[in-house]
């Protein structure tokens, strides 16, 4: 069985309906990603690694985790604070805008929890992943012990996995969030980045240049996710494109590419090949953002991946 631990933050999301009324659920980069992997790959280990309150909305997270079938071993309670909180509106074109308030949440102490003994548990999984906006999240105070942790992680033979995920006010400045990025990419074997995220940070426009970026760095394998046109893999320094099926109906884009994330990584947990897992996360990705909502309602989804067929997906690859 494959085991993974998504490191990350979740938080109270609430999202205005079409009445003018707020829906509250949960969610988060990462936390999105390990929904939909657990969802789709029930045979995945899936476990997040975070820290929350001890108020009522964290209470309410951890059944959450619980029903979505989220591992909990790794998820630190403080009693001091609280989860931090987000308000999203969406237009209607399915683009999205954020209030924030999460500058003194529990989250952001995650580091502050983890001993020796959980960072030997950690050993024994098989896949670690974080992003950008977790690495913005922790106290700088705190970043030297997230390196050294994910720098043992690495020499045990943990296979290690980042999406850069560039969020400008989660940074202090472009140097410190570039710093920071580059040396998650020097390390990580796996790299899951998205054209738009360079766009902001270096003024990288298209994936030719992405990938001739990246070469600076020894990474085994790029994924990079290039909205609705294309996804390009770099395996060995062979590169390949593959084609993306138009989405018609964009309703919500909150969640597309943490959707690819966690369904492209437990393809490749269950062995199948990169081409293979890009055309499940990519049909994924496109069902997603035709629903509302980061994580979108259980029933429809489980009945998506039951239809899906993945070797004719297979065939879009180009």
């Amino acid at each position: 069985m494959g085991k993974i631990v998504f490191f990350g933050e979740c938080m109270v999301e609430l999202s205005q309906q079409e009445d003018g009324l707020l829906k509250q659920s949960f969610a988060g980069d990462v936390f999105n990603s390990a929904v939909y992997l657990a969802r789709t790959f029930t045979q995945v280990d899936v476990s997040l690694m975070t820290a929350v309150g001890s108020d009522s909305y964290s209470e309410k997270m951890l059944q959450y985790f619980a029903d979505e079938s989220i591992g909990c071993e790794f998820v630190y309670s403080s009693k001091t604070k609280s989860a931090g909180l987000y308000a999203i509106k969406t237009d209607d074109a399915g683009e999205r805008s954020f209030t924030y308030w999460r500058s003194d949440s529990a989250a952001r102490e995650i580091m502050s929890h983890v001993a020796p003994a959980d960072v030997g548990r950690l050993s024994k999984q098989k896949m670690f992943f974080f992003s950008g906006i977790s690495l913005a999240v922790i106290k700088p105070s705190e970043r030297d012990k997230f390196w050294h942790m994910v720098e043992t992680l690495r020499q045990v033979g943990v296979t290690l996995v980042f999406d850069p995920n560039y969020r400008a006010r989660l940074w202090q400045s472009e140097q410190e969030a570039k710093q920071q990025i580059e040396r998650a990419l020097n390390i990580c074997q796996i790299a899951l980045p998205g054209i738009d995220d360079f766009s902001k940070l270096y003024g990288i426009e298209s994936t030719d240049d992405l990938v001739e970026f990246l070469t600076n760095f020894d990474i085994e394998e790029v994924v990079i996710k290039n909205g609705s046109q294309n996804v390009v893999s770099v395996q060995r320094g062979t590169i390949q494109e593959c084609a993306v099926v138009p989405v018609l109906n964009v309703v919500d884009t909150t969640s597309a590419g943490d959707g690819f994330n966690g369904v492209y990584l437990g393809a490749r947990l269950q062995g199948k090949t990169c081409e293979e897992a890009i055309s499940f996360a990519s049909s994924a990705a496109g069902f997603v953002v035709q629903r509302k909502g980061a994580i979108v309602e259980k029933e429809s989804y489980d009945s998506f991946v039951t239809n899906f067929d993945l070797k004719s997906a297979s065939s879009s690859i180009s």
